[in-house]
């Protein structure tokens, strides 16, 4: 599921970025073929990183090596909102591929989380920009639910101040 600046930019909200985040629910097998299908195709990316990634539900990453662009995989948590964001992703077409974005709402409780995690201020900004885009179509109280079971209400608070919305 992509998530991330590119589900913003989905969403309608551009900023620069050099990496791509993907949430994924994989089995260790599954992730050492990923790793290796993506040496093969001139990406960097060590296999015991991986392994260890999924073993601790934390992320590695995958870096171009024509490009440098990055590719952070990032292990779906065995917790009931990530099962439920997961769920929700939406099916879209992209330059004729099909994929999975992480839903407008979803963006918007990872950024708070993320924000929670790391005291980013860019993470807040990101979600008062979405805010500002797609407040009318936001489903709030998906939102109230899971940033009430998730503690992140000053991230919340903050984010709709600087979006100006309360």
């Amino acid at each position: 599921m992509l998530t991330g600046y590119f589900a913003m930019s989905y969403q309608g909200v551009l900023r620069a970025t050099h990496d791509v985040d993907i949430v994924i629910v994989a089995s260790a097998q599954q992730t050492v073929v990923l790793v290796r299908h993506l040496t093969d195709q001139g990406y960097y990316a060590d296999e015991q990183s991986a392994v260890d990634a999924h073993r601790e539900h934390s992320m590695f990453n995958a870096i171009d090596n024509q490009t440098g662009w990055k590719i952070d995989f990032i292990f779906s948590k065995p917790t009931a909102y990530a099962r439920e964001a997961f769920q929700r992703r939406k099916a879209i077409e992209f330059h004729g591929a099909r994929m999975f974005v992480s839903s407008v709402e979803d963006v918007i409780v990872s950024k708070l989380d993320w924000a929670k995690m790391g005291e980013s201020a860019r993470q807040i900004e990101d979600v008062a920009a979405v805010l500002k885009k797609k407040h009318g179509v936001l489903d709030r109280s998906y939102v109230e639910k899971w940033v009430k079971e998730l503690d992140l209400a000053a991230q919340w608070l903050k984010a709709r101040q600087l979006a100006g919305i309360t």
